[in-house]
């Protein structure tokens, strides 16, 4: 899924007010860190994820990671936190996260 700039800015809007729902620890990025991306994002398809550590590079590679694996859209990415969207795969027709069509 592609969305233009001004879409990407309206989901960081939304998020700003958002509580991180997944926190990844030392040990990374596990199977059950997954899960528990996908359930949320199913959830509530704008997601906020905590990652622990202060290494720059590895945070960004699991930014990448997870948006590959979930087939999430990277919506921002500002020092431990990271900022998620994926419409979700079972409620098509009401949506909770309304992006503006341009």
């Amino acid at each position: 899924m592609q969305l233009k700039t001004k879409q990407i800015a309206h989901l960081r809007g939304l998020a700003h007010n958002l509580n991180p729902v997944v926190m990844i620890g030392n040990q990374g990025l596990t199977e059950n860190v997954i899960k528990e991306i996908e359930l949320n994002l199913n959830a509530h398809e704008l997601i906020k994820v905590q990652v622990a550590g202060d290494d720059r590079d590895a945070r960004k590679a699991i930014y990448a990671e997870i948006c590959d694996k979930t087939n999430a859209v990277a919506v921002h990415h500002i020092g431990k936190q990271l900022v998620f969207y994926r419409p979700s795969e079972t409620i098509k027709e009401s949506a909770k996260v309304v992006i503006p069509k341009l």
